[in-house]
């Protein structure tokens, strides 16, 4: 960074990152960022998650988070969908490439991928 115009540059495209992260819309998706979910993986996650939620724009209706540790380290990465008074869904061992697929199908088609989740896990 060289210069105050170059911060501002760099200031304006992150913007719309930090509203995604911080807004107050229905659906809010969490990823766990605690040590063992970066060291997992989380970061490409949850940065895959802003993305396509911009690119959709769905920034209205969805509001990506992260949290800390929820717990699981063994099943890191982990994405928890809370949808108002529907049942909390929580996605293990996510990669970049399923959470496109939990944007598409869970978030705009409104289907939880179950063979996604800590029930499936569980069988």
């Amino acid at each position: 960074m060289k210069s105050l115009e170059e911060l501002a540059k760099i200031r304006e495209r992150m913007q719309n990152k930090v509203v995604l992260r911080e807004g107050q819309a229905t659906i809010r998706v969490a990823v766990g960022m605690a040590t063992c979910g970066i060291a997992a993986g989380a970061r490409p996650v949850l940065n895959t998650l802003v993305e396509e939620v911009a690119k959709r724009n769905l920034s209205d209706k969805v509001t990506v988070t992260q949290t800390g540790c929820i717990g699981m380290c063994r099943f890191e990465p982990i994405v928890e969908v809370f949808d108002g008074d529907k049942e909390r869904v929580t996605y293990i061992k996510v990669t970049p490439e399923k959470a496109r697929e939990i944007v598409e199908k869970h978030l705009v088609g409104g289907n939880p991928i179950a063979e996604y989740t800590i029930g499936a896990a569980e069988k």
